[in-house]
C-alpha cells in the first residue's frame, strides 16, 4: 500500500525536520489515523516526492522528517491550458479536479456572456483559493508533482485578445465537420476553450475565431460544460499524449 501524499508549501529537503500544514495535519490525524513512526510523502510542486517519517501526532500538530528525495516523472508530453467558462454548483471543481488527473498543466476560469456565476473583489479572492486547493488535492491524490496554476479570472473577450503564444488554439463547436483527428500533431503549448452551462454566445465563438482558435466537435452530441473539456483532454492525450 502506498504511503498517503500531502501538500507542503515549504522548502523541502533530505534531514529536514518540519510541521505539517493544518489542512494536512488535521487529514493525517483525525481522517488516516496515523501516528508517529508512519510513513508519509511530502511534496510542494518542485517535481519531487520527499519521504518521511511521522515524528509527532498530537492535538498540537504533526510533524516529521524528511529522509529521502525522488524525481517524480508524471508530467503529460502535452502543454495544455484549460480556459474554462466558469460553471456553476460542483460542476467547476469536478472540471478542475479531473483536469488535473488527466495531466493539465494551468487552468484559465473565464466570465462569459451566459456564465451564471458572476465573480468579483473579495468572493473572486475566495474562489480562487478554493480552486487552487482542489488542484492540490487532486495531485496528491494522482501522484503529481508539479502543481497546476489556476490563475485569477478574466472576461472571456478581455482574455482573447491576449492570446498569442500558443501553437495550437482549440474551441469545441458542435457544428463544425472539423474534428481533433483531421489536425496536424502540435510541436507547442495547446489552448482549449471550453463554454459554460448555457454555451458560448455567437459573438465569442467569432471573436474565438478571430483571435486564431480553431473549432472542433467531439462527435454529434452536445457535451455538458463539465463533461467537454474532459473529454477533450482525452481525445488529446490519446492521440498526442502518454494515454
Amino acid at each position: 500500500m502506498s504511503s498517503p501524499r500531502f501538500f507542503c508549501d515549504a522548502k523541502l529537503g533530505p534531514g529536514a525536520q518540519l510541521d505539517l500544514p493544518e489542512s494536512a495535519a488535521h487529514h493525517a490525524q483525525r481522517v488516516l489515523r496515523l501516528k508517529a513512526g508512519d510513513k508519509v510523502i511530502l511534496f510542494n510542486g518542485d517535481g519531487h516526492d520527499y519521504a518521511c517519517e511521522l515524528l509527532r501526532v498530537s492535538k498540537e500538530g504533526v510533524s516529521a522528517k524528511i529522509s529521502g528525495q525522488t524525481l517524480i516523472e508524471r508530467e503529460s508530453p502535452l502543454n495544455v491550458t484549460l480556459a474554462q467558462c466558469i460553471s456553476s454548483g460542483d460542476r467547476m471543481d469536478l472540471t478542475l479536479q479531473k483536469s488535473v488527473e488527466l495531466g493539465i498543466a494551468r487552468i484559465q476560469p473565464l466570465a462569459a456572456e451566459r456564465s451564471v456565476v458572476k465573480l468579483s473583489g473579495e468572493r473572486a479572492e475566495k474562489r480562487l483559493q478554493h480552486w487552487q486547493n482542489v488542484v492540490i488535492s487532486a495531485c496528491e491524490q494522482s501522484g503529481r508533482a508539479f502543481v497546476p496554476k489556476v490563475l485569477p479570472p478574466m472576461p472571456l473577450l478581455h482574455w482573447l485578445a491576449q492570446q498569442d503564444n500558443y501553437t495550437l488554439k482549440l474551441i469545441l463547436n458542435p457544428f463544425t465537420e472539423r474534428r481533433l483527428h483531421d489536425l496536424a500533431q502540435p510541436q507547442g503549448p495547446i489552448c482549449l476553450l471550453i463554454g459554460c452551462e448555457g454555451g458560448f454566445a455567437p459573438g465569442e465563438v467569432t471573436a474565438a475565431l478571430h483571435a486564431g482558435f480553431t473549432d472542433v466537435k467531439l462527435g454529434p452530441r452536445i457535451l455538458r460544460t463539465e463533461t467537454a473539456g474532459l473529454a477533450a483532454l482525452t481525445a488529446l492525450q490519446t492521440l498526442w499524449g502518454d494515454f
